[in-house]
């Protein structure tokens, strides 16, 4: 196994999965797909050492931020797949198992409820948005969904020219 494209496959493969959840619960839940351009205007900012806003949303556009903010989400993805299997070991892959790639799903919440949501300035766990129970669910339950996409993708690398 190439332990670099198996984390690539796996990483992009999860992040692709939960993309595919966030635009069916748009029909199935009302919910709207995120908007990672914001996530890439948050990003841009930091170059000029701004991680805190008090509203993403009203802070200055930045040129290319759709492709910075999908690309950001991506990478994530691919670093999350390289930390599970930095825990688990390459060996996890050889026979993945759902409950580890699940509850690890979960465990990456923690990115958004204290580093990203309170940079662009929905507060600690989303705290500061209109109904913050309901946006902490979304998060956890979109995040289980990587997990699955991180077992699914995890399965996926011993398809033979699957890679």
């Amino acid at each position: 196994m190439d332990t670099l494209s198996d984390i690539l496959v796996t990483g992009i493969g999860a992040t692709l999965v939960m993309d595919l959840w966030c635009l069916a619960r748009g029909p199935l839940l009302g919910q709207a797909f995120p908007n990672y351009a914001l996530v890439g205007r948050w990003v841009a900012h930091m170059r000029h050492g701004r991680f805190r806003h008090a509203a993403i949303a009203r802070a200055e556009a930045v040129s290319g931020e759709a492709v910075m903010g999908w690309s950001v989400h991506y990478l994530t993805g691919i670093a999350f797949a390289a930390l599970l299997l930095t825990l688990l070991g390459t060996d996890w892959l050889r026979h993945p198992t759902l409950l580890p790639a699940l509850a690890f799903g979960i465990a990456t919440t923690a990115a958004p409820f204290l580093l990203m949501q309170p940079g662009m300035g929905a507060g600690i766990a989303a705290s500061r948005t209109p109904d913050p129970r309901a946006a902490r669910l979304q998060s956890l339950v979109t995040h289980a969904v990587f997990g699955l996409g991180l077992y699914l993708a995890g399965w996926a690398t011993h398809f033979p020219g699957l890679r």
